[in-house]
């Protein structure tokens, strides 16, 4: 009888689970699974860093709307890369992270890279968190971290095994393969909530319907789209669910943030909400009405029901997957007279193409930093229709939802509830992986492109051709202007940066770079670097004075920045978060 080693057995697994690409950076713990990947059509991205290629399979799962796996080595591998599990953790994305271990038969002997409990380190951030005891167990237990991942509410998972048990051989005939890897895990909602869903919607006057990541796992764009056809109801997205419908789809209303927009532009707010996949928090500016009315009749569809409300009462909430709600609320509204939302679908739609009227007013002239919209706007206006985007750092990642167009669904990732800085290079080659015959931008800060620019090494040595442009301020943007409107001009601490020729970086890994200092430089830039695949950084001076817009719901959770408004309202104005009261 043969006999197999564990990596073998691992790798062989993966490939029945249909695993394609695995990110990963070498480690000895790791040698005996690396070594047989090319044997089973396994291909290895090694980053440079261990939380880059934790972000990449975090983009990767994200961009297919599939499972992502990350596969790093023990103590510092792991340490490292634990951002990425956390990240990937709050925003509910099914990432395998696989981890070394140092041997089981030398624990609490301070062994290499041992010593410390990375299972009960993970177990708070991970749907699962288990350490593999038995070499023949791998297939099995490999199958149900992967279930236990892409089911329910989807998440990471991660798995631990021990340099001994990996590199142990067993009788290949005592192994169970694997087979059960995915299985129908969306249920559809009850006869009772669609038939309340219906009548709820039937009675609304300026519906609206809110999508988030629920509704991108479900993989359900063309029911999304044929529902919001027949009903003729607008759609707004968050940053997880963009290109759910294409950029120029008329019933395609822009992200959440359209609703706070509605207000300022003399169009009445929503006065119900069907929401798929969202979550009620940070991204529906929290406690506030800036975007979600008080006073709105919501219709919350989650496939998990912990998620339902925390922050105020459902009118009716319904567990269920986003994909089967949309097609049973399909079949129930087919044939059926609705109200005629002519009007306030239209206005809905108007607000998306009145962004540009914020920023109408400047003018580029000779010597001036450019205004950061602006330039994403050139960014974006140079790119195809079938380009994917990513965004990176605390205002750049804003402005680029702001500028945008989305025709792929998850074609566009940016930072969650974890506020990760950092993550773009990792989820720029997750996507370049699942699309690598489309274009990729990474629109990042100054500050956050610090964080892993050696990547520009793994995207030459892979062939990645990202385009990577830095929006250059010369700060820590969204942190210097939060400080400057809380505690005045001359009060900011640690928040600037030197102008650094971030593009050289770029060049000496091997790939191309410029400076753009002007709309026509970005636009030439932006032609050569499609031109010519392969990794480009464009470094982009833009005017440091500028504040993105939402800054204002950012400070003091959308109340008051002056001082002295605040001391009339017995406020103290705190960053990000709601103010306290006094």
């Amino acid at each position: 009888m043969a006999r197999v080693d564990g990596g073998e057995l691992l790798a062989r697994t993966l490939q029945r689970a249909g695993v394609k690409d695995v990110f990963a950076l070498q480690g000895g713990h790791l040698d005996a699974f690396l070594v047989a990947c090319d044997d089973h059509g396994i291909r290895l991205t090694d980053t440079r860093h261990e939380a880059a290629a934790g972000h990449a399979a975090d983009g990767y799962a994200r961009t297919s709307a599939g499972l992502g796996v990350c596969v790093v080595t023990a103590g510092p591998g792991f340490a490292n890369c634990f951002p990425a599990i956390v990240n990937a953790h709050l925003d509910a994305v099914p990432v395998l992270f696989l981890v070394g271990a140092a041997p089981m038969r030398e624990d609490e002997t301070y062994p290499l890279q041992g010593g410390i409990d990375q299972v009960a380190m993970a177990t708070p951030a991970t749907k699962w968190a288990y350490r593999i005891t038995h070499t023949g167990r791998i297939p099995e237990l490999i199958e149900l971290a992967i279930r236990k991942a892409t089911t329910g509410k989807p998440g990471p998972v991660l798995i631990e095994i021990p340099i001994d048990v990996l590199f142990a051989k067993v009788e290949e005939g005592s192994v169970r393969e694997a087979d059960n890897f995915f299985v129908e895990s969306g249920p559809a909602p009850s006869s009772d909530a669609v038939t309340a869903a219906v009548a709820l919607l039937k009675a609304a006057q300026r519906p609206v319907i809110m999508i988030g990541a629920g509704a991108r796992f479900s993989r359900c764009e063309q029911e999304l789209r044929a529902f919001a056809e027949m009903s003729n109801i607008p759609v707004v997205h968050n940053n997880k669910a963009f290109g759910m419908l294409p950029w120029e789809h008329p019933l395609n209303c822009g992200t959440f943030n359209m609703l706070a927009a509605a207000g300022l532009a003399g169009v009445q707010p929503p006065d119900t909400i069907l929401m798929l996949g969202a979550r009620l928090g940070l991204f529906t500016a929290g406690r506030s009405d800036a975007i979600v009315p008080h006073d709105a009749k919501i219709i919350q569809v989650n496939i998990e029901a912990s998620d339902m409300g925390r922050i105020r009462n459902i009118t009716l909430p319904i567990v269920a997957d986003v994909g089967e709600t949309l097609k049973a609320l399909s079949v129930a509204l087919k044939g059926r007279d609705l109200p005629d939302w002519n009007g306030w679908t239209k206005a809905m739609g108007s607000l998306k193409s009145g962004i540009d009227g914020l920023y109408a007013d400047w003018q580029e002239e000779p010597g001036r930093a450019l205004h950061p919209y602006h330039a994403v706007k050139a960014i974006v206006a140079a790119c195809p229709a079938n380009t994917l985007f990513i965004g990176d750092g605390g205002e750049s990642s804003l402005w680029i939802q702001q500028a945008a167009k989305v025709n792929i669904p998850g074609g566009l990732l940016t930072h969650g509830y974890l506020g990760c800085l950092g993550i773009g290079p990792g989820m720029a080659m997750g996507a370049q992986r699942v699309y690598p015959d489309n274009p990729v931008v990474l629109v990042t800060g100054d500050g956050s492109a610090g964080f892993h620019i050696q990547e520009f090494e793994t995207m030459v040595r892979h062939g990645l051709p990202i385009i990577t442009v830095i929006l250059n301020n010369q700060a820590w943007g969204m942190s210097w202007h939060g400080q400057r409107a809380m505690f005045g001009h001359n009060h900011t601490v640690i928040t600037k940066l030197a102008d650094s020729n971030y593009e050289q970086v770029c060049v000496a890994f091997g790939g191309a770079g410029e400076r753009a200092d002007t709309i026509g430089e970005i636009t030439d830039a932006m032609a050569r670097a499609l031109a010519v695949k392969v990794p480009t950084c464009i470094n982009v001076s833009i005017d440091p004075e500028i504040v993105e817009p939402s800054m204002g719901i950012m400070i003091g959770g959308g109340g008051s920045r002056s001082e002295d408004e605040a001391r009339a309202k017995k406020e103290t104005v705190v960053p990000y978060y709601e103010s306290l009261k006094e």
